[in-house]
């Protein structure tokens, strides 16, 4: 196939890949604006490169490449916990602008070289100046650490030409158990762990909102109050607790709120 009809083969994934990147990355802003704890830690993606596709086509004896190659467009959506994983499938199930053809869930199910993750192949729309089509596209779901033992595999894979020497790939299973070992763990205490960033997350967004406040009253013209709170949030700012933070806010709506409703004058 000539360049130039692999540019137009490629282009629908290309911006399937960037579409549904924005789309889970604003998943994961929705949670952390409402100071909730998000499943998704990091979200990646990209089209398969035109020499993978030959290759990977002539191993697997494709002839259909659009319509039987499932992992052209991919995304990998990286979370802190295994339980996170279940989670945003559960999401993703529950969208209407993508379909879910099949699952694989190599976590109960893990390869023999040790690989832990959750594969999930959609049908996706897109929509261009060339028309709309449906396209195939992997969306791969692992935590933290199942992601950093696939990109050690997946490097020695490219060294060895996908024929990894026993010896390397016992202690590639080894590391496996170990990476899985560490996801455990930290479920055993997940609980605590939200608890702890939520209430970071809780206490940047009333942050936020409290200096949006203080900007609110210098463009008001009431500079001598907004110096003055911008003070106390400095000073109250580095303490774990948000009591006094909660209080500066509220103490500042009433003053805006004085702005907004002025009394009047008899």
């Amino acid at each position: 196939m000539e360049y130039e009809k692999w540019d137009e083969v490629l282009a629908p994934y290309d911006h399937a890949v960037e579409e549904l990147k924005v789309k889970f990355k604003n998943i994961r802003k929705e949670f952390l604006a409402k100071g909730e704890y998000s499943p998704i830690e990091f979200v990646t993606g990209r089209t398969k490169k035109i020499a993978s596709i030959i290759s990977k086509s002539k191993r697997m004896q494709i002839d259909d490449i659009e319509g039987e190659m499932e992992d052209i467009a991919g995304i990998r959506i990286m979370c802190q916990f295994v339980e996170d994983i279940y989670t945003i499938i559960t999401l993703i199930k529950s969208r209407n602008d993508m379909s879910i053809v099949y699952e694989k869930d190599y976590i109960e199910n893990f390869k023999d070289s040790g690989y832990r993750s959750y594969h999930v192949i959609i049908r996706y729309p897109i929509n261009s100046i060339a028309g709309s089509k449906e396209i195939l596209c992997e969306i791969q779901i692992r935590t933290l650490a199942m992601n950093f033992w696939a990109t050690i595999e997946h490097s020695l894979k490219y060294k060895y030409e996908h024929y990894i020497p026993e010896d390397v790939a016992i202690r590639l299973r080894r590391a496996a158990d170990a990476a899985f070992l560490l996801d455990q763990e930290m479920s055993e205490i997940r609980e605590d762990i939200m608890k702890a960033q939520v209430m970071y997350q809780v206490k940047s967004v009333t942050v936020r909102d409290v200096l949006n406040k203080i900007q609110e009253l210098y463009n008001v013209g009431n500079t001598q109050r907004a110096i003055m709170y911008q003070r106390r949030l400095d000073k109250i700012d580095t303490e774990k607790d948000i009591t006094e933070i909660l209080h500066l806010k509220r103490e500042i709506d009433d003053l805006l709120q004085e702005y907004k409703n002025p009394k009047k004058s008899n």
